[in-house]
């Protein structure tokens, strides 16, 4: 055996110091040489198509989630910050400085908001009886009602995740990255014009950060399969509207 000279030695301890060092002041998964990889789920090792697959996938299949960012759709952006799971979905919508909360249980949708909101779907801007009744209740969104076509779909799912989780023009990985303390992989769509995603790298690969084409918005996905409480609002605090809602 030949004996590593003593000053060697604590060079290379110098050096594996300072290497972890700067790691951890940085945010990287190690210094140059190292598996970016290492400790994984290994899918930062797929080819980016097969990334975005997998994320999908993950996602499709998972109980629950939190989705809260910006959605800009038909020049209007929309500020969500929602709670689904497979049978309806739970938070708030803000649009145009106005903001108000939906919850979808099983078929049945509920839209609650303050008596600012109804004055301004009513168009006077006066403080009527009517909108004093509905502030702070649930008012029932009828099924047949257009409005509920335009509000479900921020309380589905699958709509919603099918809709945002794709990136558009070629597929390419752009290195490792971090999102809310997680190791990511981050692939994008035509050099990030078509979207970024950032995918997990712990455990399953669930989908972490999406910036949308085209400065459609940004969103976050967090609490993947962690459960919350879903359930109709008391009678006492649930009305209905008496026409048609408001769809603007």
């Amino acid at each position: 055996m030949t004996a590593i000279p003593q000053g060697r030695s604590r060079r290379a301890a110098l050096t594996s110091a300072l290497c972890a060092v700067v790691v951890a002041g940085a945010g990287l998964t190690g210094c140059s040489g190292d598996d970016p990889d290492a400790g994984t789920n290994g899918v930062g090792k797929l080819p980016p198509d097969k990334i975005q697959s997998r994320t999908r996938t993950a996602a499709a299949s998972a109980d629950a989630v939190h989705l809260s960012g910006n959605v800009v759709s038909n020049g209007r952006t929309y500020r969500l910050d929602m709670r689904l799971k497979a049978d309806g979905g739970t938070g708030s919508v803000t649009s145009q400085g106005v903001t108000f909360g939906l919850l979808r249980v099983g078929k049945q949708l509920y839209l609650k908001a303050n008596a600012e909101f109804w004055n301004h779907a009513d168009g006077d801007g006066k403080d009527t009886g009517a909108a004093g009744k509905l502030d702070g209740k649930y008012v029932k969104v009828p099924q047949g009602d257009p409005a509920y076509k335009r509000f479900s779909g921020f309380t589905d799912k699958n709509v919603l995740l099918e809709g945002l989780l794709t990136l558009h023009g070629t597929l390419a990985t752009d290195g490792h990255h971090e999102q809310s303390g997680l190791r990511t992989i981050r692939v994008t769509g035509d050099k990030g014009s078509g979207g970024t995603l950032d995918v997990c790298l712990e455990g399953t690969p669930y989908p972490l950060r999406l910036v949308r084409a085209g400065g459609a918005g940004t969103l976050t996905f967090s609490d993947w399969n962690k459960n919350f409480p879903l359930a109709e609002p008391e009678k006492t605090d649930t009305v209905d509207y008496g026409r048609q809602l408001p769809t603007s």
